[in-house]
């Protein structure tokens, strides 16, 4: 098993990986069509879009957080300063 010190890490890389298979995929079938060769194009153009997806994610994942958290409400007090009824 992988430490869990590596969970941002994998956790980008899969994101990135199925992403931008995705995209690629949706951006290769309207640029080319369906025909021969599509499915060998459709993988040469995800592997270019996830050499960049993959550190794109992690660099930007951080401020993501950040901004997620800014839109959140706080959580509700927990312990012995909390009431409960």
């Amino acid at each position: 098993m992988i430490p869990r010190k590596f969970e941002p890490l994998l956790f980008g890389f899969f994101l990135s990986g199925l992403m931008s298979l995705l995209v690629a995929g949706i951006a290769t079938l309207r640029a080319a069509g369906v025909g021969p060769g599509f499915l060998s194009l459709w993988l040469t153009s995800w592997l270019t879009a996830w050499l960049f997806a993959f550190p794109a994610v992690l660099v930007v994942s951080p401020l993501a957080r950040r901004l997620v958290r800014s839109l959140l409400q706080p959580e509700a007090a927990t312990g012995s300063d909390s009431k409960s009824n």
